[in-house]
């Protein structure tokens, strides 16, 4: 799993990547986001970004999302063990430090975790051996428990245990809009969910959207991302909502994140081509996950589990356009 992690970035222009923790503070329901990136332009001289958000669910004034930009020389990396610093600020396989200062906040943040078991991968497995998608990703760490702490503007947020996922995403260009959704902080435990929704654009023509998704339960895996399987998959997403479902011939399920737009903080991404995408995302969102199951010989659906969590939940969408009059912005760090 820590070689999922390394660096994909060959040196050369039209690529970006990006590693992100996103967690869930369950004492003081926040959730919390952070991103190390790296963008090569077409056109242009490449950097590195780091990104830091806070989602409080009893607070919407003190959600905020703070990023600062630096020189690529400050961007190193290493394969084995695997490492990915911007400036002073690193991540590893199990700790991630690091720490920003700007737009009236101060934060820094010192995590461990036991490493992962399994990389989870959100793609059908031909695209991982193709250049047919424009993006690709998978968790290395989608379902970890954290130690150490972060603290925002002198509040200390301890971590005992708290459940958290670690992803890597890379490629050339996002997609025309998308959705994605997580959630490893269920009442009651043990479940982890990973959804990815995606429209594509070709030439002119933008494609119908593809849902993607799977779901670790009770040693279970229902996954939706194969080919011959995301024909039965739906979803919908737009800001404060994000529904989906699938069904095959044993099992069905059916899930919804929900959030106020003030619960969201609005990320403004550039394409190395230069097209600007836009991603709303939400730390502290209401999950609910339904499962039924069916014997294969007798058609009626019975309900197996229910899944929900009031703030755990994680989701955004993104997409050539922002919500700039209902999700605050990210704010640069100076």
């Amino acid at each position: 799993m820590e070689q999922d992690n390394a660096m994909v970035w060959a040196r050369s222009p039209g690529h970006y990547e990006v590693w992100y923790t996103t967690l869930s503070h369950r004492a003081s329901s926040t959730g919390f986001w952070i991103r190390y990136t790296l963008e090569a332009p077409t056109h242009g001289e490449a950097y590195a970004q780091l990104w830091f958000a806070r989602f409080d669910a009893h607070d919407p004034a003190a959600t905020f999302g703070i990023n600062r930009r630096f020189p690529i020389s400050q961007l190193r990396s290493e394969t084995s063990p695997f490492l990915l610093a911007i400036g002073d600020a690193y991540l590893r396989h199990d700790p991630m430090q690091g720490s920003l200062a700007g737009s009236g906040h101060e934060v820094r943040w010192d995590l461990r975790w036991r490493p992962a078991t399994r990389t989870v991968r959100f793609l059908p497995d031909l695209a991982y051996h193709s250049n047919l998608a424009t993006t690709k990703v998978h968790s290395p760490n989608q379902d970890i428990r954290l130690s150490g702490e972060i603290v925002v503007d002198g509040q200390r947020y301890a971590m005992d245990g708290d459940a958290a996922g670690q992803t890597h995403v890379w490629g050339r260009k996002h997609a025309y809009s998308w959705g994605w959704a997580h959630c490893n902080s269920f009442d009651p435990p043990g479940a982890s969910l990973e959804v990815l929704s995606v429209r594509l654009q070709r030439a002119s023509v933008i494609l119908p959207t593809l849902t993607m998704f799977t779901l670790f339960l009770d040693g279970e895996q229902f996954a939706f991302r194969q080919p011959w399987a995301m024909p039965f998959a739906r979803s919908h997403y737009a800001t404060g909502t994000y529904i989906f479902s699938g069904a095959h011939a044993t099992a069905r399920i059916e899930g919804s994140f929900s959030c106020r737009p003030e619960d969201m903080i609005l990320a403004e991404y550039v394409d190395p081509d230069g097209d600007p995408a836009f991603c709303h995302n939400s730390c502290c969102a209401a999950a609910e996950v339904k499962v039924w199951r069916r014997s294969p010989f007798v058609g009626r659906w019975r309900e197996h589990r229910r899944l929900a969590t009031a703030t755990g939940g994680h989701f955004e969408w993104g997409g050539r356009a922002g919500d700039v009059l209902r999700v605050k912005k990210s704010h640069e760090a100076v």
